[in-house]
C-alpha cells in the first residue's frame, strides 16, 4: 500500500474515522481500504496530525495510538469568508445547508423541519450526491442547487437568513465555521463531533428531532444579531498560519 521508507519521519493527518465507526454510511471498498489505512498509520507513523480533539479521542479509542503521538492541527479558514461581499439572491428568503446527499447529512431531517416553520423561509440545499440513498428535495419551498463550487459559498452564505448543519456526525464540521465568517447565524447537530466548530456560537439542535431543529432554526432568526457577532470572533480564531505551525512543530518534535 505504501513504498518502503528506509529514514526520516514518517507522518499522516486523519480527518475522521467515519469508515471505522459508522461504516453503515460509507460503500464497504472504502470501509477495507481506510480501514488498512488507518491502521497501517497507527502502527508506523512517528506523529499523526487530526484536525479535532474530538478526532483525537477516536484515534486513540479505536486505533490504540498514545495520545503523545498525536498532534492536533484544525483547519484553517480561507480569505474569502468573510461578511463583507456579494450576496446570493434565490428570489426570496432562504435557509442554506451545505452538504453531500448521504444518510450521513441527515437532510431528511432537515426536510421535516421546514415543513414545520411555516414562516415562508425556502430551503436552499447546496451540495452534490453522496453515497446511497439520497434525500428527495421536494416541496414548497425546498431549492435544490445542486453542487456548488467553492468560490461561490461565500455569497452563498451571506444572502443565507441562517445556516443548519443536522450532520449525525463530523470528523470537524468546517462548513459551521464558513458560514460564522460570513456573517450568517448558525444553527448545528448537538453531536459532540462538532463541539469544537460551534464553540458557543451556533444554536444546537438534537438531530433526530425535526421538532427540535425548526425551534432552533426559529431562536436563530430571533438572536440573529448575538450569533452573528458571537460566530464573527469565533471564526477569527481559525488561522492556516496556526494550521502550519502546529504541523511544523509537530514534525520537529518527531525528529
Amino acid at each position: 500500500m505504501y513504498p518502503p521508507q528506509r529514514s526520516g519521519v514518517r507522518a499522516t493527518m486523519i480527518h475522521d474515522l467515519v469508515p471505522l465507526r459508522f461504516p453503515q454510511w460509507a460503500h464497504p471498498r472504502t470501509v477495507r481500504m481506510h480501514g488498512a489505512k488507518y491502521r497501517n498509520a497507527a502502527r508506523t507513523c512517528d506523529v499523526l496530525f487530526v484536525n479535532s480533539d474530538y478526532t483525537a479521542q477516536d484515534v486513540t479509542a479505536l486505533l490504540g495510538v498514545s495520545p503523545e503521538r498525536l498532534r492536533v492541527a484544525r483547519p484553517g479558514l480561507e480569505d474569502g469568508f468573510t461578511p463583507d461581499g456579494d450576496r446570493a439572491e434565490l428570489g426570496r428568503p432562504y435557509a442554506l445547508t451545505v452538504a453531500t446527499l448521504e444518510p450521513r447529512k441527515n437532510l431528511e431531517t432537515l426536510l421535516a423541519a421546514h415543513r414545520l416553520l411555516g414562516n415562508g423561509l425556502a430551503l436552499a440545499v447546496a451540495g452534490g450526491e453522496g453515497w446511497r440513498e439520497r434525500p428527495r428535495l421536494e416541496g414548497e419551498g425546498v431549492l435544490p442547487l445542486g453542487f456548488v463550487p467553492h468560490e461561490r459559498l461565500p455569497s452563498l452564505y451571506r444572502g443565507a437568513e441562517v445556516f443548519v448543519f443536522p450532520s449525525r456526525f463530523e470528523g470537524f464540521g468546517m462548513p459551521i465555521v464558513e458560514a460564522m465568517a460570513c456573517g450568517v447565524p448558525c444553527v448545528a447537530s448537538s453531536h459532540p463531533s462538532m463541539d469544537e466548530a460551534c464553540g458557543d456560537a451556533a444554536i444546537r439542535a438534537d438531530p433526530e428531532s425535526p421538532k427540535e431543529l425548526a425551534g432552533a432554526i426559529e431562536r436563530a432568526l430571533a438572536e440573529r444579531d448575538d450569533l452573528v457577532r458571537r460566530g464573527l470572533e469565533h471564526a477569527r480564531t481559525f488561522s492556516w498560519r496556526d494550521t502550519g505551525e502546529t504541523m511544523l512543530a509537530g514534525y520537529a518534535e518527531a525528529l
